[in-house]
């Protein structure tokens, strides 16, 4: 297979780095594009220079739209209003997408359908292979306690992040309230967020911390009389998330125009 070339928007965050990283230690891929926001100070720097891996000839720039004809799929982990914006330049230039911005609004996301018919994308609320296994095993705990315990929804971050509760917590509420038959609106979020007093029965909890430099910790409580379950992920570091992407980045690539997700990437959305 020819070589993959990938854009990488948010190139001197943290996660951006840690793609340029990936990117330049894996075999078929090559790093054509990396875009920050105007006005940043690495505008001009050259992006494997800023991510540590040495001079790789990709100079910071604030343009995507200048450089979009240098990559085959671009990878987005920012915010919502920058992400809105990237779409709508990859869909006019039919170039994929891998996206894993959280705190998409419901029209945002609409919208995001409706680019779908012009470019491949992968959006995903988490790209770490973990939480997605975990999200499986939610879905067999959830069918076999049923309502007979109580279920709640832990997440610690990091102190800029700035969603709450986080989308991966947010999908895990979905994940056990389609299997339960359950509105998540309506019931889990509703029930408990900002809640005190007793436990409302047949509710989700979500509790949200936000403190330090904790890149990402999920555990959900299925509790009943006298036992309970703990189901947890921890990312030790933002690594997971960029080698999902980039697994996700290869596989966009033979797929047809729509939207995907990540248990479409690992082949579990079939799975029984």
């Amino acid at each position: 297979m020819s070589v993959i070339k990938i854009g990488v928007t948010g190139a001197a965050g943290k996660m951006g780095q840690t793609l340029i990283r990936e990117v330049a230690a894996s075999e078929g891929l090559k790093l054509t594009a990396a875009i920050e926001h105007p006005g940043s100070s690495m505008l001009g720097v050259d992006a494997g220079e800023l991510a540590g891996v040495g001079h790789m000839d990709v100079a910071v720039v604030d343009d995507l739209s200048a450089v979009v004809g240098e990559f085959d799929v671009l990878i987005d982990f920012t915010i919502a209003a920058a992400t809105v914006s990237n779409m709508e330049i990859c869909a006019a230039a039919n170039r994929n997408m891998i996206i894993g911005t959280t705190g998409l609004d419901d029209p945002q996301i609409r919208h995001l359908h409706v680019l779908g018919e012009h470019m491949a994308v992968v959006f995903a609320p988490n790209f770490s292979v973990g939480v997605n296994a975990s999200f499986r095993l939610l879905q067999v705990a959830a069918a076999i306690f049923g309502d007979s315990v109580d279920i709640e929804i832990l997440e610690t971050h990091h102190r800029q992040k700035v969603d709450a509760p986080s989308g991966t917590a947010l999908t895990m509420g979905k994940v056990i309230a389609d299997t339960l038959g359950r509105d998540l609106k309506g019931v889990a979020i509703h029930g408990r967020v900002g809640h005190t007093g007793a436990r409302k029965a047949k509710t989700i909890g979500f509790h949200s911390v936000r403190a330090g430099d904790v890149v990402g910790e999920h555990t959900v409580v299925f509790a009943g009389q006298g036992e309970r379950l703990e189901i947890t992920h921890r990312a030790h570091s933002r690594l997971n998330f960029a080698e999902g992407a980039l697994r996700a980045a290869v596989w966009v690539m033979t797929q047809p125009k729509g939207i995907y997700n990540m248990q479409d990437v690992l082949g579990l959305s079939q799975a029984q």
